[in-house]
Formats: C-alpha cells, structure tokens, sequence
C-alpha cells in the first residue's frame, strides 16, 4: 500500500475494499510501522475486528452496482485473506471468491479484475506515466524484517489484560443468580432448543422411513454454507420475516452465525443459501423447492413445515462430497428440525456425514456406481427405507424402495453410512444429545 502510493496507483472506483483483522494488535502495529495512512488513501479503512467483511458484514454495495450485477446476472469476484470461499458469503451477489495473502489483496484491488496475470502485466499506470508492475510495490525482505521489528508483547498485553472484564456495556449486563440460564421468550438471539424434547421417556425403536417426500435434490460438493448459510439475513427469506415478526429491522439482522443460538431463526435459515441449487426446480438457484403434492412451489423450509403439518418425512437427495466445508453443527441441527430423516448421497464429508449422525438423521450412500441421474430421481417420487427396523448396523445395506409420480415402482440398495457401533448407539438414542444425556443422568 505504502509503494503504490508513492508510486501515485490508487484502488479502482468499483472495489469495495475494507481491513478487517483478526486481533486489535494488529491495528497496533500497523500505526506502529507507519503504514495504517496509506491503508486508508487506498480505502482499506478499518471496519471492526474479527467475523466482519469475511462473513458478510461489511454492509451493502453502491446500489448502482449491485443494480448492474442483477440486470445483467454478473458473475463478479471478491479477493480476500480470510479463510473462507463458499458463494455468497462475502456477500450474496458475489459469485466467485478467491483466496489471497493481504499485498495480493491490495494488489487486485489496484488492478480491479482477476483476469489480469499480475507476475506479467501491469497493475497500473504510475504517476510518471510508466506502467508499474507488482515487482514494484512489492516489499523486499528487509522491509518486512523492519515492520516485524515493530510487533512486541506490550501491545497484546495492552489490548488484551483486560479482555475479560469487557467494556461498560458487558459490564451493565443483569445476571441473574442463579445456577441454571433463565430463558427469555423475547430474545431473539437465545431461545430454548427443542434438542431435549421427550428426554424423559425411553427412546423409541428404529422404524423404517415410510412414504417419504422428497425436500430437495441437490448437486456436487454441496457445502455446509450452502446447507446452513453463516452470513447475511435476507429481508424476504423466511429468516427475515421471522425476525421482522419479533420487531427486528432489517437494519438489525446481523447474520446467520451470530444469531446461531435462535433455533427459529437457523431451521427457517437451512437450505436458504441463495446459490443453492435444487435440481426439482430446474436448477434455478435459491432456497426453493416443490411441495409435491400441491405443486407450489415454497421456500424449503415453509414446504418442509407442510411436510411436517402432513405428517410425511422427509429426504434429501445429493451428489459427491456432501456437507463438504466448514464442520458446521447447524448444517445438521437444522437438517432434523426440518424433519429431515435421511440423506441420500453419492459420498459424504467425513464431519458432516458424522454430525448427521449425532442429530438422528441417517446418512446412506448410493452403491453399485448408481446416482440420481442413473436412478431418475426427479425429486417428484416417494421413497421408502427398508431393513431399519430389524436391528441397524454399521455399514448395513438397505433398501430403497421408490413410487413414481406415475405410479411406477422401483427399488435401489443404498450402504448405511453409520460406520462404528458407537454411532449406531447415537442414532438409537435419537441422536448424540440424548445419547449423552442419558448416560449422565441415568435416572
């Protein structure tokens, strides 16, 4: 940032930019170094510490260009040193993001495209009127020997001596005294999850799964993201008219993770990514799907709140490296709160595929080199899972018995994806929680 200042580059008028860091300290040693004014003439100014811009909290984009990314459906790109590259979560218009080391950063955003080959072309036009190349603002290792020299322990003693007293809001905070949490029916960021419910009767037997609907067919690599979304709230999802329903503004959504403690807000938040892509509507991309039975088409989780008033299970049908991503709990949290009882996978990510477990959802694998193209599955059929009542087993195959929308029937084996005896335990138990429960308190 330093270099291209002097060198008169400036950041394009189309990049958003933002400094986001993960720690006071470095706010410290940047200013200590001299560097923190060069930062801001370039615009990556200072928006807050922690889960901001990466989780798609650094605010909207100049309407004028987020009116042109609708009209003419642009796939544009953000560039970012977080640790995180699902779709739409830097913001939900951006399709495409890319990892980078902090100078890349301020490189393309100098540049204001990624089809440029920063090792060849040039980043810009100097203030002498020659083209500047990244050779030329790149800082040498005796620069960054010299920016090092300026971190030291005094300035995370400094930010973070005191970190556990907070500040005068954490401070004016009311604690009740008392040895269990008292839950407040009108927050909206805490409510009592119904985890526990029917904790104090025995479990009940493994059934089979019985004319099962379909809640959507989905492609490859589906991320937990895309499953349970950590960013942005949308203003007509049904996460937002829920929130709006309890007098939250749109202003005051915050986003999906910080909000993880809301149960209503996270079940009506599964499977609403807005890059989701759910094959029963043509792949159109969206958190929407087809109820069946009536043919309307609904946010997946108002259909899967029918499903439930219809008393139908349901099923999710998918292809490779399901729940791929972040080990995200709420990915399979809010799977069973939609009644979700089964997922039907060409292959599974080995955390996820273990969480489906622990919340009661089972996990089964397409055998024989069979998918859901190979099979037909259109989403319009009704599925029925045989052999669970007899006693499941790790690594067990079973049945899948199908009835088309024409009335045709088929069926299709499918390997039970609960791999130890320890999980068949779990899923007997209704899930980890119970199981644990339980065993704590056998009483």
């Amino acid at each position: 940032a330093k270099k291209a200042i002097e060198k008169g580059l400036q950041r394009k008028p189309w990049v958003k930019s933002s400094l986001a860091p993960g720690s006071k300290v470095v706010t410290d040693y940047l200013l200590a170094a001299g560097l923190t004014p060069y930062l801001d003439e370039l615009g990556y100014n200072l928006v807050g510490y922690g889960c901001t811009t990466c989780i798609g909290n650094s605010g909207p984009l100049p309407e004028p260009i987020e009116d042109a990314i609708q009209c003419h459906d642009l796939n544009v790109a953000s560039v970012l040193s977080g640790n995180r590259n699902f779709e739409g979560r830097v913001h939900p218009l951006v399709k495409t993001n890319w990892l980078a080391s902090p100078p890349l950063v301020v490189a393309y955003g100098l540049v204001g495209n990624i089809r440029t080959d920063l090792t060849t072309q040039p980043i810009g036009q100097g203030k002498d009127g020659q083209p500047v190349y990244l050779k030329d603002i790149w800082p040498s290792q005796a620069e960054i020997d010299a920016v090092l020299q300026k971190v030291n322990t005094d300035m995370f003693h400094k930010e973070y001596a005191a970190v556990f007293d907070g500040d005068e809001s954490w401070q004016a905070i009311q604690i009740p005294k008392s040895k269990t949490y008292e839950w407040a029916d009108d927050s909206t960021y805490i409510r009592h999850p119904p985890f526990f419910e029917g904790i104090g009767e025995p479990p009940k037997p493994i059934k089979n799964i019985e004319q099962a609907r379909i809640l959507a067919v989905l492609g490859d690599s589906v991320t937990t993201d895309h499953i349970s979304p950590a960013g942005n709230i949308k203003k007509d999802s049904p996460a937002g008219r829920y929130l709006q329903e309890q007098g939250v503004e749109p202003k005051d959504f915050n986003s999906y993770g910080s909000r993880r403690g809301n149960h209503e807000v996270m079940m009506r938040g599964t499977f609403a990514n807005i890059r989701i892509k759910n094959e029963m509507l043509g792949g159109e991309e969206g958190g929407n799907t087809i109820h069946v039975p009536s043919g309307e088409k609904l946010a997946i989780y108002d259909a899967a709140m029918r499903y439930q008033q219809e008393h139908t299970p349901l099923v999710i049908i998918a292809g490779k490296e399901y729940g791929t991503g972040s080990s995200r709990d709420w990915a399979a949290k809010g799977t069973n709160l939609l009644g979700v009882k089964a997922v039907i996978a060409e292959s599974f990510e080995r955390i996820h595929r273990s969480n489906l477990v622990g919340m009661g959802v089972l996990p089964l694998q397409f055998v024989d080199g069979q998918t859901r193209q190979s099979l037909n599955l259109t989403g319009h059929e009704v599925i029925s899972i045989r052999g669970l009542s007899d006693g499941i087993q790790p690594h067990e195959i079973l049945e899948v018995d199908v009835k088309g929308p024409n009335g045709v029937a088929s069926h299709f084996n499918v390997l039970c994806r609960i791999d130890t005896l320890n999980e068949v335990e779990y899923f007997k138990a209704g899930g980890i929680l119970h199981y644990v429960l339980r065993n704590l308190i056998p009483s």
